[in-house]
């Protein structure tokens, strides 16, 4: 599998707005915009750091999967996710699949900052939400 970095750190918040104060005024980093990816009930923010970027994550319903992922953190946000870049996602997804690895998607879908994105199971990455990203 071609992997050329970790593309990002995904970090579940409960206020966007609220969190992304500390990243940009104490840290400085630089927020690019948000984005709605309706699909996935979610409000994201990438902030790069060198070459990756931490990508902040607000649900946008109550029964999204991050406000699962918080309330199943006792209401706490946190690290939700580690995504990696491959440079073709569908061999990628095939070689982790006939590697005897269950994938959460079976195909690309899209997700923030116009990527082609798949998720492995954590329960063969022992417990770590794993996401492949594809970007151009």
């Amino acid at each position: 599998m071609d992997i050329s970095r970790v593309d990002h750190v995904g970090i579940a918040v409960n206020n966007l707005e609220e969190t992304l104060k500390f990243y940009e005024d104490v840290l400085g980093l630089k927020c690019g915009g948000t984005e709605v990816i309706e699909e996935q009930k979610v409000k994201v923010a990438f902030l790069p750091v060198g070459e990756t970027e931490l990508e902040l994550l607000e649900s946008t319903t109550q029964d999204g999967p991050i406000a699962k992922f918080i309330a199943e953190n006792g209401g706490r946000g946190g690290i939700q996710h580690v995504a990696v870049r491959v440079s073709n996602i569908e061999k990628a997804i095939e070689e982790v699949k006939a590697k005897g690895y269950k994938m959460i998607d079976e195909k690309p879908r899209y997700g923030a900052g116009n990527a082609k994105i798949a998720f492995c199971h954590p329960k063969g990455v022992d417990g770590v939400l794993l996401e492949l990203s594809e970007r151009k």
